[in-house]
């Protein structure tokens, strides 16, 4: 039997992604292209539903011509995406708006409303499971309704960023439930839409918009004559539901065990680990399906993670001059190697696209003197993310007692080796890096080969696909110094409360 293979498509908030793999999980091509974020106001974060669509055909037909695969090869394809935002959809594949990112916080005034209803705890939080902030569908599709009421009319249907790639790969309309199953939309219990969620966030208006739920295994359509034209796919091809962004990164890092903790960076910083009894916790971000049978994703997240650094670099370092031949990561690298764990006492708070602690967050440097140079300031940068994570690892194991031992990490951090030393050292813990480099498109095609019956599920696909390369080990003596600094960044954020507050007062 000649080979086969299964293709991958990832969209983040900024960047779309697709990759070609072979059955044991390894790539043959990977091929990415970036994609605007629109701020049309403050707070606002959207894009170009067109540019995303263009965007992803481009690195569809560029990972096949890199990979030299016949397309009747690839027999199978899957989809991943930022988690939440929103994607309304007219007749005939019209984008009824642009899209809207997860980071995006314009409905930020209904969180505090409806947190202050006595409902939302007592009755909506046990069905689904999952706290409610300003990028999730929910929170948008109510500020849609009294700011652009009009779109209810227009609109046929409501996508996940991955379901509407693959609407437009198949032309058929459905929402897979990992993903879903993270909006506040469904009742996680059921594991379907109750009315009684949309009756408590007054969008009842736009339930019918909703498509069918489909698994991420499951076969959700297939590649269209059209869009086979223009990717260089074969027409026919089953595409699979797909994964939720979290589920994908966290699958591809092999994460099919209770009790072992995942952490992903890259624009949100992620932090997981699965089980068998869901948890519907006051305090707790998010309880979410996992794509493996009777097993649930416990996540604690904000968008405080690798995302700080981009702006960072975007913001100060564009025009900076760097050696021939060494990339502006290496350089920043540099930087921070020529500083001491202890050196400089100066703290970044990541909040640039909202905050895990204070509502009113925003992002800033406290410490700042005459010493301190720009070495400081991107050390800062990368303890900042660092801290930020584990604000929400240290939630997580109150949680999960068991929650010990080395940890699977993925993301942009990975590319990295002085930041995944740091991390090591400051949670005090090994941090495994698995033989991956897209986690996102992996963690999707693994979809495609268990749809395809390649494997019986995840966990098998995860044993054959997902290979540990190597352990970093912490430096015990500089987890103390990171921990009295984590402490003292705890302590600051605190504090900041009454601050934050004033400087966001119109």
């Amino acid at each position: 039997m000649s080979k086969r293979y299964i293709l991958g498509i990832d969209n983040g908030g900024t960047n779309t992604k697709a990759a070609i793999y072979d059955m044991s999980g390894k790539e043959l091509a990977v091929s990415s292209r970036g994609t605007k974020m629109l701020t049309p106001r403050p707070f606002f974060t959207e894009r170009s539903i067109p540019e995303l669509i263009e965007a992803t055909i481009e690195v569809i037909k560029n990972a096949i011509n890199k990979s030299g695969v016949d397309p009747e090869a690839i027999v199978g394809v899957s989809c991943t995406g930022h988690g939440n935002g929103l994607y309304l959809m007219g007749e005939e594949f019209t984008p009824v708006r642009n899209g809207i990112i997860s980071t995006d916080s314009r409905a930020i005034d209904y969180i505090d409303k409806w947190y202050q209803e006595k409902g939302f705890e007592e009755k909506i939080h046990p069905l689904t499971m999952s706290s409610v902030w300003a990028g999730q569908p929910v929170a948008l599709l109510a500020w849609l309704k009294d700011n652009e009421p009009e779109m209810i009319d227009r609109t046929k249907y409501i996508f996940m960023v991955k379901d509407l790639v693959r609407y437009y790969l198949t032309g058929k309309a459905t929402l897979e439930i990992t993903d879903i199953s993270g909006t506040n939309l469904i009742n996680l219990k059921t594991k379907n839409y109750d009315d009684d969620i949309f009756d408590f966030f007054d969008i009842l208006d736009w339930k019918d918009k909703l498509p069918p739920l489909v698994n991420s295994t499951e076969e959700a359509g297939k590649i269209s004559k059209k869009m086979a034209e223009l990717t260089g796919l074969v027409e026919g091809t089953p595409v699979a539901g797909g994964v939720f962004d979290i589920a994908s990164s966290a699958v591809a890092t092999g994460l099919v065990n209770d009790n072992q903790l995942a952490i992903v960076t890259g624009t949100w910083s992620i932090n997981e680990y699965i089980t068998s009894e869901p948890k519907a916790e006051a305090d707790l971000f998010m309880t979410s399906i996992y794509p493996i049978e009777d097993k649930w994703l416990v996540t604690e997240a904000s968008p405080t993670s690798a995302s700080n650094l981009e702006w960072f670099i975007n913001t100060f370092l564009a025009n900076q001059p760097i050696t021939t031949g060494q990339s502006i990561y290496d350089y920043c690298n540099d930087l921070v190697c020529d500083t001491t764990v202890d050196e400089g006492q100066l703290l970044f708070f990541p909040f640039i696209f909202g905050s895990n602690s204070i509502a009113d967050a925003t992002s800033g440097f406290v410490g700042i003197n005459s010493y301190h140079e720009l070495k400081h300031f991107v050390r800062a940068i990368y303890e900042g993310v660092i801290f930020s994570h584990m604000y929400h690892i240290e939630k997580l194991r109150t949680f999960n007692l068991n929650l010990e031992g080395a940890a699977r990490i993925a993301g942009g951090i990975t590319n990295s080796d002085v930041w995944l030393q740091m991390f090591s050292d400051a949670l005090g813990i090994p941090l495994e890096i698995v033989t991956v480099k897209e986690s996102g498109t992996l963690g999707t095609a693994m979809a495609a080969a268990v749809m395809l019956g390649e494997y019986p599920s995840f966990v098998e696909a995860a044993d054959e696909m997902i290979h540990v390369a190597k352990i970093i080990e912490p430096d015990l003596e500089k987890t103390k110094v990171y921990r009295k600094k984590y402490t003292k960044y705890a302590d600051v954020v605190d504090n900041m409360a009454s601050p934050w507050k004033i400087m966001n007062e119109s």
